[in-house]
């Protein structure tokens, strides 16, 4: 029955790891159709390449500095070329596939943030720094027994140890890089730039969507038993209905801001609703979680907007405020709605504390690191392609090949 039990748990997890590694087309559609066709190679390609560095990385050494052992909470001891035949309630080689789909997204949304004006070489060479040691460490004080760990924090699947790591460093990059060409007149306000293809968009979102079946329920790491079923139904019906609930609450806001119900805004309100959801999908109640999804949708639309205008932030496909914002409202959401230990169901302020504690450890964690790669790969071998290339597109001069033809 032990052995039973180890098989079905090892497959549900490998086919979790299968549906998340779907994801990265959906993230590669999204990005592509929320910018121009004259760098759609360059954005295809880039997430080509973030997964298949991604995944080379955390073998190599990546996995063990997140899931060592911890060496002071902060670190875990690194071991090059994982290899480990060993067995618990899954292989741990099933482990380290499952964990790799994490970094790899936490690489490609900085993309995102970052497209359409950055050289393709220094973008191989962050992808490296985010999974050999970014991503790694601040996983570590979470998911590697660290010291937010030991603080109490928590983060079920990721939407600060995953996305908000992804986002802030594409924070870091986009003020590091400016935006790009045309975005801001003289007068300063901001122009839309609008993608060539919602179509792209829109199939990328249904992608992520379905891809986050794998995201969150996977994250319960088990499917044999009664317990484990029961998390698992309830994880997956909370993830689908902050979704859904983040969807309508984009459209509806930016119908009743903006006159018109905006697709994009709305695409991305389902994206906020999912990230948000990630931290608690455990423990909060289905009702918590459209709560919580109706308050990431509207949340998304003033971000995109206060970055877009009041900050000057050029992100184009909107990945800090959905990664990055919506994540670290997901995150201490948990200390909101948890239905134990929440303080809407009476249970203090100190899980809401140890979020918050988490929230900007992390962020100042991934900022500040990030903007440290940046500044230095800007003074080095360059960040930002010439004006030529990005009034042109990267996909020509930095590929030599283009997406249509």
């Amino acid at each position: 029955m032990e052995e039973l039990a180890m098989s079905i748990n090892n497959i549900w997890v490998l086919v979790a790891a299968f549906l998340v590694m779907f994801m990265q087309p959906g993230f590669a559609m999204v990005e592509a159709g929320f910018t121009r066709s004259k760098n759609t190679a360059n954005i295809l390609t880039k997430n080509l390449v973030d997964f298949s560095v991604g995944s080379l990385i955390f073998w190599l050494v990546g996995y063990t500095i997140m899931y060592g052992e911890s060496i002071g909470g902060l670190i875990g001891m690194p071991e090059f070329f994982f290899n480990d035949n060993g067995i618990g309630d899954y292989t741990n080689k099933t482990d380290l596939i499952f964990q790799t789909m994490f970094a790899a997204t936490a690489a490609t949304i900085v993309s995102g943030a970052v497209a359409e004006r950055t050289k393709f070489n220094a973008y191989i060479i962050f992808t490296v720094v985010i999974t050999l040691f970014i991503y790694p460490i601040s996983g570590h004080w979470k998911w590697g027994g660290g010291w937010l760990d030991q603080l109490g924090f928590l983060d079920f699947a990721g939407s600060t140890i995953v996305h908000s790591v992804g986002a802030w460093v594409g924070l870091a990059g986009a003020i590091t890089l400016g935006p790009r060409l045309g975005k801001y007149g003289k007068d300063g306000k901001a122009k839309a730039i609008p993608g060539h293809n919602l179509t792209f968009g829109a199939l990328g979102v249904f992608i992520l969507w379905f891809g986050w079946f794998g995201f969150n329920p996977g994250s319960q790491l088990g499917a044999a038993g009664n317990d484990n079923a029961l998390a698992i139904s309830h994880i997956a019906l909370t993830t689908n209905l902050s979704a859904a609930a983040g969807a309508m609450a984009a459209l509806f806001f930016s119908w009743f801001k903006f006159k018109r119900p905006t697709l994009s805004l709305a695409l991305n309100g389902a994206l906020a609703g999912l990230v948000a959801i990630t931290a608690g999908c455990d423990i909060v109640s289905p009702g918590g979680a459209v709560m919580i999804g109706l308050i990431a949708g509207v949340l998304l639309v003033l971000s995109v907007e206060f970055f877009d205008q009041v900050l000057k932030i050029d992100d184009p496909v909107g990945a800090i405020s959905v990664h990055g914002v919506c994540g670290a409202f997901g995150t201490l959401a948990v200390g909101l709605f948890a239905t134990d230990g929440g303080l809407f169901y009476g249970g203090g302020t100190s899980l809401l504390l140890a979020q918050l504690i988490g929230v900007a450890a992390v962020f100042a964690w991934a900022f500040l690191t990030g903007l440290i790669l940046f500044r230095v790969l800007k003074a080095t071998i360059g960040l930002r392609v010439s004006r030529r290339i990005e009034e042109e597109g990267l996909d020509v001069y930095e590929h030599g090949e283009s997406a249509y033809n």
